[in-house]
């Protein structure tokens, strides 16, 4: 079964399309085509959409599916005409706690997304740079600033796990590949020397060889760096040493940047400077 998803907004969509796929993602035996449609900030605008959606409908012989969050009651009552359906955010939820609350919503347009605090928004930036900075084990002298540091072989997906929990949490993530330049004469790996000082800090990630290899051969077909036994054997050095030294890990093989994220946030009982966007 195939059918299409059109996220709307008057906005960036981001709410709307978070929300969506939070949804639409239970449902794993349906085929959903997702579109995203933000800015529809006019009658113009929306009037177009309609026929879009409309000409989908007759498309598809379906329904779309539309999830919106438009703040302007005019531009909504246009979408509301639309052959599909509607998940209307806004008013599923506003209505009920305004009466709640006893007051109004300000039904403010980007509200979600918009800078807002300048303290939240620049508590942001620092850490995507900081991330950025202390990306592959590039400053090692400012891990006592990180909030947390990972470790792991290379492509295990140490660099975007630390920019989600800069861009998402404010944390300032920091991290450093486990290579063989870390093998002591029996060939068994250790600790590199400038982690030793921050081991409450560290966090192992660690991945299926199989999917190592395919990763790296993208980058660097028929080689030693991704051949199946050197794969094997980092993973295996990596896992050993984090058993030895009771550092927590999580195999990155299944699950995704959000969920690891959200679980060594858990484990390490790190603070999150501010909520998700």
């Amino acid at each position: 079964m195939t059918r299409t998803a059109f996220f709307i907004s008057d906005g960036t969509g981001i709410t709307a399309e978070s929300l969506g796929r939070s949804l639409l993602a239970q449902f794993e035996n349906v085929d959903i085509r997702m579109i995203t449609k933000p800015y529809i900030d006019s009658i113009e605008k929306a009037t177009n959409l309609v026929e879009v959606i409309n000409g989908t409908a007759v498309h598809d012989g379906d329904k779309p599916i539309i999830i919106d969050t438009i703040v302007d009651e005019t531009i909504r009552n246009v979408i509301r005409e639309a052959e599909g359906f509607k998940i209307d955010i806004f008013s599923t939820f506003l209505k009920p706690l305004e009466q709640e609350l006893d007051t109004h919503s300000s039904y403010t347009v980007g509200r979600t997304h918009s800078i807002g605090q300048d303290e939240v928004y620049m508590d942001r930036i620092h850490s995507v740079h900081f991330a950025l900075d202390n990306d592959d084990g590039a400053r090692t002298h400012q891990y006592d600033k990180a909030d947390v540091i990972l470790v792991g072989v290379s492509r295990c997906g140490k660099t975007p796990t630390s920019l989600y929990l800069a861009l998402q949490f404010g944390i300032r993530a920091a991290n450093y590949p486990l290579t063989e330049d870390d093998l002591d004469e029996d060939g068994t790996l250790k600790l590199p020397r400038a982690l030793t000082p921050h081991r409450h800090k560290l966090f192992g990630l660690t991945i299926d060889p199989r999917r190592l290899a395919a990763i790296r051969h993208e980058r660097r077909p028929n080689s030693r760096y991704s051949s199946m036994d050197q794969c094997v054997q980092e993973v295996g050095q990596a896992e050993g040493i984090y058993r030895q030294l009771h550092i927590p890990f999580i195999d990155t093989t299944r699950f995704s940047v959000e969920e690891i994220s959200t679980r060594m946030i858990a484990e390490m009982g790190l603070t999150r400077r501010f909520s998700p966007r």
